[in-house]
């Protein structure tokens, strides 16, 4: 398949509320109103409207308040570290999360993100026969499908993923299961739920582990060396308030080891490499 066009920061948002600089204007400064809870959500999630100027749109807020205490990261965090993986995958030009802002809202300070609206029309995991994946398709691993049988686990073989493995090495994503892939119909793809990113300690964790030990491409090397020259410019401003120096420094060394490989992280054995559950 074709590689998608890069997409620059302030392109066309998905909820059409004009570009993402004007969605996240929307988001940060609009009147939020809660209208439901996302009840399967780890933490606090609730869906919203924001509303500004005649302009509205749908959203998920999560407050800080409503995050449960995690043992490898700290407490009141999760919030500011998603919005430090937008910050970051703005800085790429690739545009792989939804605009997504700190702010105050009805139960204080919290993460609110754009709400993106998904098409079932896409293909990106599923269960193959065999021991290999076959065309179009990377293998991911085993996986019990019931009564001791099991399936070889597979994903897309998508340009849209690869950006999003590549993105998940940089941000050192714990979480990336299925739930977490937004594709939508007209073909952009996103990814959500960042709190667990950022930790200094190696958790990459994921289901897109299809390139392991593969070449990067042209277009995320040329990414990659843009993003590290950010990391001593503007993009190390925005990430200041977000994350501690220890997690920035350690930001900047993955993109630099990341570069001076030229492939894809390989699971390490130190770290579960898949999250539970990946779906």
């Amino acid at each position: 398949m074709s590689a998608p066009e890069r997409i620059p920061p302030g392109s066309v948002s998905a909820a059409g509320t004009g570009t993402d600089a004007d969605a996240a204007e929307l988001l940060a400064h609009g009147e939020l109103t809660v209208r439901g809870r996302i009840r399967d959500a780890s933490n606090a999630a609730l869906f919203c409207t924001v509303a500004l100027d005649g302009q509205e749109a749908t959203c998920i807020y999560k407050p800080v308040a409503g995050e449960r205490p995690l043992w490898d990261f700290p407490d009141g965090t999760l919030a500011g570290r998603e919005v430090a993986a937008y910050e970051v995958s703005e800085a790429t030009g690739w545009g792989l999360i939804p605009p997504t802002v700190l702010r105050d809202g009805p139960f204080g300070e919290g993460m609110c993100q754009l709400w993106i609206e998904v098409s079932t029309d896409a293909e990106l995991l599923a269960l193959a026969e065999g021991e290999e994946a076959g065309p179009g398709w990377k293998a991911i691993g085993l996986a019990e499908v019931g009564e001791g049988q099991t399936a070889l686990l597979v994903h897309a073989d998508d340009e849209r993923l690869r950006r999003l493995a590549v993105l998940d090495a940089v941000i050192n994503n714990a979480d990336r299961k299925g739930g977490h892939l937004l594709p939508t119909a007209a073909g952009r793809l996103y990814g959500i739920d960042h709190g667990v990113s950022f930790n200094a300690e190696n958790k990459l964790r994921t289901l897109l582990w299809g390139w392991a030990g593969e070449p990067l491409t042209e277009d995320a090397v040329t990414v990659l060396g843009s993003l590290r020259e950010a990391f001593d410019g503007p993009l190390a401003a925005k990430l200041a308030p977000l994350l501690t120096p220890a997690e920035i420094d350690a930001t900047r060394a993955r993109v630099d080891d990341l570069l001076a490989t030229g492939r894809h992280p390989e699971p390490t054995g130190d770290w579960p490499a898949i999250p539970w559950p990946p779906v």
